[in-house]
């Protein structure tokens, strides 16, 4: 699940991905290392901000938690490259 400021945007699983992990693990390798406790945040087909009517973009001081059953959360606030 994934929330923007508190408002649930996304809630799907891995089967939702249009690439399965294992093919995107391989692709992400190819440019970069990746090490234990990596994390990759795809997003899903559903609740994707650029789907969205109007769309809709992470701005400046948007708080964004992702949850993972069994696993637990992270929390991170983004900020504009300037």
């Amino acid at each position: 699940r994934t929330f923007v400021n508190g408002k649930k945007m996304q809630d799907s699983n891995t089967d939702q991905l249009v690439f399965d992990t294992y093919d995107l693990v391989e692709y992400l390798t190819r440019y970069f290392p990746l090490s234990p406790g990596d994390l990759i945040f795809t997003g899903t087909p559903p609740g994707v901000g650029l789907g969205l009517k109007p769309p809709q973009y992470l701005k400046d001081g948007d708080v964004v938690k992702v949850e993972i059953d069994g696993i637990g959360s992270i929390t991170n606030t983004v900020k504009e490259l300037k």
